[in-house]
């Protein structure tokens, strides 16, 4: 019998030491067509983009070979592909990753301001570096909280407030005559409504050019108390996505009446219309301490490699794909909602539904944009699940948050003290 952790033979530590070779091994498959210009895409646009490169091809003549990745080994094979030459001509790449593919010599400079005119303000800005361009965003993801609106008439309200106080409030009101169900959906392993949280109360989380964690403040504890609260107070479940399999039977079920998530949900309604028909849920902006403020969005952007020898027919993919035309191709086939600003007068969602992701996408919150940004946000919210759960005060929670941001900032600190990063 097979010890657990090991496959045929080979144990979990040998398998991941590895994973590099088989990766560097799938990027340097050779190109089925020596002209075209390859495009790495992560998950749904991915797995869609054909639908818009078989239209480019037939308008330029020129072809394109999609490999669709996903996101669990976007990071390492995009890094591996980089140190082995050979990545591909035009790669999606989610914001937060930008800066460390540009201090790396991964992606080239946007070469014409046409191509991010007329974009989200904050999207572009998080994809400029020291006043330069490295990608143009393909897409925007802001949160907003659904809610269910015969759930909330019930307790007196026609739409969800949009401060704290008023939040719990509405909770309370909604728990007396709902005692059975919870109020919130906000799974412990997503963290994108903390740090929406930190970001709506002035509380940025790092400090001294982001070399240091910054969890200690005033503003973040306020955040903190205010997130585990609601836990805690029972409205809403000490759960994960591993435990809650199907967020919108859930949500259609009743079991909960307001769920803060990004736009592609809005896909997902309309093919389940037999489950939550239209007419009984709404969205609206995200709550915040004084009222709507910033929220955190898994925006992407799309880049071209710096060592493509085919970086003109790059950029000319680029311009195609996040046209007003792909964008709202895309909206239809994925759900995702267009970086382009004169494209949403032309989507098909109810325009009144659309109203709050539209608000809420001139007012993103802005992330750290330095390598180790993405490990902080998962560790701090593995703290902020013990929080929540009894098992750390908060406190020390906090305290530990900016131990472990120190500690994967070190690298950082020293480039910084040594002048090598402004």
């Amino acid at each position: 019998m097979e010890r657990i952790g090991q496959i045929g033979g080979l144990d979990r530590r040998t398998l991941l030491g590895g994973a590099p070779l088989a990766l560097l091994a799938s990027a340097c498959a050779p190109r089925r067509d020596p002209r075209a210009i390859v495009l790495w895409a992560m998950s749904y646009q991915g797995d869609y983009a054909p639908y818009l490169t078989t239209a480019f091809t037939q308008a330029t003549g020129v072809p394109v070979e999609v490999q669709s990745i996903p996101w669990t080994a976007a990071h390492e094979k995009l890094l591996t592909a980089h140190a082995g030459g050979v990545l591909p001509d035009v790669l999606m790449l989610p914001n937060g990753w930008l800066s460390e593919f540009q201090m790396i010599g991964a992606i080239a400079p946007v070469p014409d301001p046409s191509l991010t005119a007329g974009l989200f303000p904050g999207l572009v800005e998080d994809s400029r570096i020291a006043g330069r361009d490295y990608g143009v965003p393909w897409s925007v993801a802001p949160k907003v909280q659904y809610f269910r609106r015969d759930i909330l008439a019930d307790a007196g309200y026609e739409t969800p407030p949009v401060t704290w106080d008023g939040w719990r409030t509405m909770a309370a009101a909604i728990k007396r005559r709902r005692p059975d169900d919870h109020v919130f959906l906000a799974l412990l392993n997503y963290e994108g409504w903390l740090f929406t949280m930190l970001a709506q109360n002035d509380a940025y989380p790092l400090k001294d050019q982001d070399t240091r964690g910054n969890f200690q403040t005033p503003e973040a504890r306020e955040a903190f108390a205010y997130y585990i609260s609601l836990f805690r107070d029972g409205y809403a479940p000490l759960a994960a996505s591993t435990e809650v399999q199907d967020p919108l039977a859930a949500f259609a079920a009743g079991q909960f009446a307001v769920w803060e998530a990004e736009p592609t949900w809005l896909l997902d309604m309309r093919r389940r219309q037999a489950e939550l028909p239209a007419a009984l849920w709404g969205a609206a902006r995200v709550a915040g301490p004084r009222g709507p403020g910033p929220t955190s969005a898994k925006d992407v952007s799309l880049c071209v490699s710096a060592s493509s020898p085919r970086q003109a027919d790059g950029w000319r993919l680029v311009r195609y794909l996040t046209s007003a035309a792909s964008e709202l191709r895309f909206a239809d086939l994925i759900g995702s909602l267009p970086a382009r600003i004169d494209a949403w007068d032309r989507l098909t969602f109810p325009q009144p539904v659309l109203q709050p992701f539209f608000e809420q996408a001139h007012d993103l919150a802005r992330s750290p944009m330095i390598v180790g940004w993405e490990r902080i946000q998962i560790e701090v919210q593995l703290i902020a699940e013990r929080m929540a759960r009894g098992l750390m005060t908060i406190d020390a929670g906090l305290a530990e948050a900016d131990r472990r941001a120190d500690s994967i900032l070190a690298k950082r600190r020293a480039l910084v003290a040594g002048g090598q990063i402004a």
